[in-house]
Parts: structure tokens; sequence; C-alpha cells
């Protein structure tokens, strides 16, 4: 970097008046910033970074007077672990240092990299890894939580959580019928499995149901438990769809619609794919003499992230009181699971189709146990799935999905077809009466977030529509609305 480069940087970080996500200066007049190692930790978890010493922010970002270069450059490379002793930093990320003339004085210009996923994170040594580590957010270095800590340390490594005894379950928790179904279904699909077996519990065994001691694990009770939620009450899929491309202000109806998912991991994949459907816009085509309808997001496209989420999320301890959140607006639907990317998987391999397993016993189990209709078929394995979501938004003249890794979770985006804004104004209104019963015109507006002329027009509409009906004369200041007995 020359002094006209970094001359611009400083005027932009100038006129923000703060250091951004990139960059970040440090005065270190005289001695290194003890703070410098959050920003080094912070820069390498998350996508490198500048650090520049001799600056001022508090001045201006201007260079600080009397700058002990060669002092504080030593500090840094000891810091680093370069200088034959022991840094301050376990995992230190790669970087170089520039030495860079500034109003006639010389500055440190730092280039941190960012760490390959198989060595993060990179953590103050003296705090440990749960206290030690952090990402950058705009200008602030912010410690990871425990569970960012967990997923970047297990990247590499198949999760064994899902072979893991289940506290207090017993054979008779799993759903019998299921059960004897997914053994037949194992004579023809993995025969040798079967091979021996002399009885119903050496059967369970061979295909994971069950661990050696007898006891029920993780993986077999959430593929055909009676009821998984009984032991882990937050291990569902929670569809909620809201008006307008943002979540509900304070204030104001927070759902037009909200479904909680439960049951085996089929059936929530089944009721979420058909949760978000009937909120979808459905289009329709003509080949030939017959007429096709068809949801406005490919359905394979919608059931294969609904899908990878369950199969692919973390399901170690700390993770189980997270659930699945599948949120959809106007403009898109978006699916969010806990666990971020493992088994190598990076933003720039994810596309490549090959195939990482985190749940490895799951997804095996999940090839063999009957789905229900509407779940398809969630543990292929065989990396097809992201690139048949791009190809299918592509066919279907949509944006291609947007994959969102972070830290401790993965999101996915896929953008619904553009039209006119919706008014969504007639349905909260329904979804209101639906709640509370009888609403006045300005309780309506508080619950709605609507204005009192906005609740009136659409309240007059819906009343021609035959949807409500008032209580009282409309000169009565007792008047209120309630749904007519055939929308009620």
């Amino acid at each position: 970097m020359n002094e006209n480069e970094l001359t611009g940087l400083l005027e932009s970080l100038r006129r923000m008046g703060s250091d951004d996500l990139n960059v970040e200066v440090k005065e270190s007049a005289t001695t290194l910033s003890r703070d410098v190692w959050e920003t080094v930790s912070a820069f390498a978890n998350t996508a490198g970074g500048i650090i520049v010493l001799g600056v001022s922010e508090r001045a201006g970002f201007v260079p600080v007077e009397n700058f002990e270069t060669e002092k504080v450059l030593n500090q840094f490379v000891a810091g680093m672990g370069d200088a034959g002793g022991r840094g301050k930093l376990a995992n230190p990320p790669k970087y170089t240092i520039e030495r860079v003339e500034l109003q006639g004085t010389v500055v440190l210009v730092i280039a941190i990299e960012e760490l390959d996923p198989s060595s993060k994170p990179c953590y103050v040594i003296e705090r440990g890894a749960q206290g030690g580590s952090y990402k950058r957010i705009d200008d602030k270095d912010v410690p990871l939580s425990s569970t960012e800590v967990l997923s970047l340390s297990s990247y590499e490594r198949t999760s064994p959580s899902d072979r893991d005894a289940v506290p207090g379950a017993v054979a008779g928790d799993l759903d019998e019928a299921l059960v004897d179904r997914t053994i037949e279904r194992a004579f023809s699909l993995t025969p040798r499995a079967m091979r021996g077996a002399p009885d119903k519990k050496t059967k369970l065994e061979r295909l994971n149901f069950l661990d050696s001691q007898g006891n029920v694990t993780k993986a077999g009770l959430l593929a055909a438990g009676a009821y998984p939620q009984q032991f882990y009450p937050k291990l569902f899929i929670d569809v909620a769809v809201y008006a307008g491309t943002q979540k509900g202000a304070a204030g104001s109806l927070r759902f037009m619609d909200r479904t909680i998912c439960e049951g085996t991991l089929g059936e929530m994949i089944s009721d979420a794919v058909a949760a978000v459907a009937k909120n979808l816009r459905r289009t329709s085509t003509v080949q030939g003499i017959s007429r096709i309808d068809s949801l406005e997001i490919p359905e394979e496209v919608l059931r294969e992230a609904v899908a990878n989420a369950v199969i692919h999320r973390e399901y170690g301890d700390r993770f189980c009181g997270q659930s699945i959140a599948v949120d959809v607006f106007d403009d898109r639907v978006e699916v969010t699971n806990p666990g971020g990317l493992y088994g190598g998987k990076t933003r720039e391999n994810l596309f490549d189709g090959s195939s990482r397993c985190r749940n490895a016993t799951l997804v095996k189990l999940m090839s063999i146990v009957p789905l229900p209709d509407g779940a398809g078929s969630p543990a292929e394995g065989n990396g097809s799935g992201i690139p048949m979501m791009i190809d299918a938004m592509r066919a279907h003249g949509l944006a291609e999905p947007l994959f969102c890794p972070g830290f401790d979770r993965f999101k996915v985006v896929l953008y619904r077809s553009k039209i006119e804004p919706v008014d969504h104004g007639g349905g909260l209104i329904v979804t209101a009466l639906k709640h509370y019963g009888e609403l006045g015109t300005r309780e309506l507006a508080e619950h709605t977030g609507l204005t009192i002329s906005q609740v009136r027009s659409r309240v007059n509409a819906l009343i021609a529509q035959g949807e409500l009906e008032p209580t009282a004369p409309a000169t009565s200041r007792n008047r209120k609305y309630r749904l007519s007995e055939r929308v009620g």
C-alpha cells in the first residue's frame, strides 16, 4: 500500500467517523495497544482485514506524534509468535507488515488474512477459546458465542451427536409400526445390515435405533420417535409468515400465519413444505391441452432447502434448544438452521457438487425409514441438492438461491417472483379478529400497525365482501367488528 492509497482509505473512514468492517485504526504511539489481539482474532475468524498502527481515530484519522515504529512493530511480531517466544494468539493467521509514509511520518499497515476454516478459531491464549475468540461486525470486535466457538472447533469432524443416547427414552418411545416398516425395508435396501440378526433388538442396534446398551439414539428418536419433542421440545420447524419484507415492528401483529411443525423429521419436512406452500402464489401454464399449476418457488427447491436444514443441522446438546426457522416474506423465503459449515465445506466450494455429512448415522437411517409423501428423499447424500436448486430456480426465471453460512448457523434465501407490492391490511385485520374476537377501530390499529384511516378503508371493504360484520350501528361509540359466520 502506498501513501496515496492509505490517504484515500483514511479519508473514507474520516467521512464515516469510525473504523469499518475491514479496517481498524489504532494509535499505539509508544506501545502496542492491548486490544489489538482482539482485532487480529476477529479479522482471522471473519474475512481478514487491515490494521493501521500509528494513526489516531480520535484526532480525525491523522498520524500520531512521535510514533515509535520499531518498538511497536517488534511487539506485534512477538505477539504473533514470530520472535522466538510464545505469542499472544492460538492459531495465529498469516499477515504482512508494510511501513508507509503518511504526512511526513511512518506508520504501520498490517494485512491480516482470514484463517482456513480448519484452523479456526483464532483466540487470545490467556482468555481461552471460549473467552478470547472474536468476530468482526461493522467496526467492532465481538466475542464469539459458545455455540459459534463449538461450530468452528468441530468444523472438520463428523458430529457424533446423532449417535448419542437420549436421556430417559426407551424403545417404547419409538413408533413401533414405523420401526417395523423400516426393518422390512432394510431387508431389501441394506440386507447385510440384517444378516444374522437373531432378534428385533439386534436389528434395532444394527440400524442404530438403539445403541449397544439398548438406549434409544438421537437419530433413532428423530427418525422414528412416537413424539420426539417429548425429549427435545425445541427440535421443530417454525414457519412464520410476515406482512411485507421485514419482521413485524414492535406493537404490531407479529405474524400473518404461523405453523409449528413437530413429529419425526419426515413429518416436519412434509408439514413445513405444506405450510410454506399455502402462503405462496401459484402460477398456471398450458402444455399441449393440459393446464399445469405450480408454486412460484419450485416445490422441489423448497423441499430441498427444508430437508437440508433438518438433515445437516447441528444436533449437539448445546444446539438442541434451537429450532429451524422458515420465514416467509413478500419477496423471499428464508430457511435458517443451527450449525455452520462443516467437513471441509467453504463458501468457495459450496457449489462443487461434493457431498459432506455432519450426521452420518441420521442420514443413513433417513434413507431407510419410510417417509411421508411430502418429505421427498432428504438423505440422498450425493451432493446434487444445491446444483439442482440453482438450476430449478433459473429454469423458473427466478434469482439463484442465496447461501449464507455463519459461524454457528446456515441460511438459505429463496427469492419469490417479482410482482406489485401486496396489501396485507385486510389479512392483518382478519388475523387480529381471529385471535381477539371483537375489536374496535383503534384496537385494530394498535394490533395491526395500520393507521386509523387505513383500518377504516379496509374494514369497509371486508364488510362489503361479507367477511366482517359490525356489532353496532355506525353512529355508536361501542361499534366493533367481528368475523362473519362464513369466515369465523
